[in-house]
């Protein structure tokens, strides 16, 4: 019988936000900051490991109240190839997979993520990501065949370098288009929130 993978899930939660101007991430949406939002949207129990990387002791503080391993960027101008280092030199000990999340999409569902897990599961052997008609958007899920791809990244390239290389071993999961919004100016937080209060008054 086949052992099911173990997925492990990382956190980016390091990033110095100069478009924005500050942490954005304790930017705050409907009573929440983006990294609580992000941290909720984790689906703990479907991973056997989370951990979150970050440079801010606040974001430290949140990770470890929910039990995740925090690991400290010291270094996060050299861009986000050395968060997915950090984290996936740690997962890669005890993980077949692992789930790259950003943490400024604070509209991500904690059952979207669910959803591409069990995706992944179906098929094991492929790159699943999250996306709304066709345009892919994050999480993605990498099996351990891409964790040396992924190491070998630098400066702020990313998991789309290696996606590009391997389009024919992607998978793509279904999620409403406002989950895959991301924040990365105070103009686009804004927009966001406006957005947010219109749907809720159509609700009322």
């Amino acid at each position: 019988m086949k052992q099911t993978p173990s997925i492990g899930c990382l956190v980016m939660a390091a990033g110095n936000a100069k478009r924005f101007g500050d942490n954005k991430l304790a930017a705050v949406v409907d009573g929440k900051t983006l990294i609580e939002r992000a941290l909720d949207a984790v689906p703990k129990k479907l991973f056997a490991r989370v951990v979150v990387v970050t440079q801010y002791a606040e974001i430290e503080a949140l990770a470890v109240e929910r039990g995740y391993t925090v690991l400290w960027n010291r270094h996060p101008d050299w861009g986000i190839s050395h968060t997915i280092s950090l984290g996936t030199n740690e997962l890669q000990k005890d993980c077949d997979a692992i789930c790259y999340m950003v943490s400024d999409q604070p509209l991500l569902k904690y059952e979207s993520i669910a959803g591409a897990i069990s995706l992944y599961r179906e098929h094991p052997d492929c790159i699943v990501g999250l996306s709304h008609n066709g345009t892919r958007g994050n999480p993605c899920i990498f099996p351990r065949e891409f964790f040396p791809e992924l190491l070998d990244l630098n400066e702020d390239h990313g998991g789309n370098t290696v996606i590009r290389r391997h389009e024919d071993r992607l998978l793509l999961y279904e999620v409403a288009p406002h989950e895959l919004t991301d924040v990365d100016t105070r103009e686009a937080l804004s927009d966001l929130v406006a957005s947010q209060n219109s749907v809720k008054s159509k609700e009322i």
